[in-house]
């Protein structure tokens, strides 16, 4: 079992958390949330970490920076996550969201899940 905890983040979910005006820009409100990520990590979690920021949409094409892989779901981003997560193996991984569908999904294969605030203040 590997020792780094795989995060796999649903970016629009936790973009949408905060009412900022994330609705005009979803694509910057994307790329802030990788910029915040790859600063902060996950507070609170002490573990090496490997962060998967996963949009879909307006927010597709995001880029890669040091710390944060994103992933563009070539459909719905949900799918993606619940793909990648069955393919962690015996991997630990967190899914941050607040989807409830999402969370039962990801929670049947055995994923920890965490709200928006467990990376966005």
């Amino acid at each position: 079992m590997s020792e780094v905890l795989l995060v796999v983040v649903d970016a629009a979910n936790v973009v949408g958390s905060v009412p900022d005006g994330w609705w005009r820009d979803r694509r910057g409100a994307a790329e802030r949330l990788r910029d915040l990520l790859a600063a902060q990590g996950v507070p609170g979690r002490s573990e090496p970490v490997e962060i998967v920021l996963v949009v879909e949409g307006a927010a597709r094409g995001v880029s890669s920076v040091p710390g944060v892989r994103v992933e563009s779901a070539p459909g719905s981003g949900d799918d993606h996550m619940v793909e990648l997560v069955a393919g962690a193996g015996e991997r630990r991984v967190l899914v941050v969201t607040a989807d409830r569908e999402l969370r039962r999904r990801v929670g049947e294969l055995g994923a920890e899940v965490a709200g928006p605030r467990a990376v966005r203040p």
